[in-house]
């Protein structure tokens, strides 16, 4: 049997669980700061993605309530596809104590369908190349590596 959990829209009680589950990792150790004079920075970008009506930071939250998954689920208009609307999934993490329970594939499941709800026709994500793990979960979830994707840092 699958534990409990709610996906809800994170509010701004989440973002230190948040920003702690972005730093718990090989890359996010080196970008993310948990320090206090970072914390302005990240309540800037959560109070943009909250105004933002294409843009959602979704939690995963078990029976006590306490953040142990988070995605960013953003819509996106386009002229491909007939002018339909694409969703893209950001952000994905699940707290490392509580990986390989199905909580990542239970918030791609939800995510999948909100992106339905909305009439997507397709949905996108992006995942590091050094994230082999992450790459045969969503290969496992039907997910296909059909692009290349390229960043420039600025």
């Amino acid at each position: 049997m699958e534990p409990p959990l709610r996906i809800v829209e994170a509010d701004r009680q989440h973002l230190g669980a948040l920003v702690a589950m972005l730093h718990d990792d090989f890359l996010g150790q080196g970008r993310e700061d948990l320090s206090d004079a970072a914390l302005d920075g990240y309540r800037a970008a959560f109070a943009a993605l909250s105004d933002d009506p294409n843009n959602t930071l979704f939690v995963a939250l078990d029976e006590t309530d306490a953040p142990v998954g988070m995605f960013q689920l953003t819509f996106l208009p386009g002229l491909s596809y007939g002018g339909q609307w694409r969703a893209q999934i950001e952000g994905v993490r699940t707290r490392a104590d509580q990986r390989g329970k199905g909580i990542g594939a239970r918030m791609m499941a939800f995510a999948i369908e909100q992106a339905r709800s909305r009439g997507c026709v397709l949905v996108q994500l992006a995942t590091n190349k050094a994230r082999g793990d992450a790459h045969r979960f969503y290969e496992r979830l039907g997910f296909k590596a059909s692009h290349i994707g390229m960043k420039m840092m600025l």
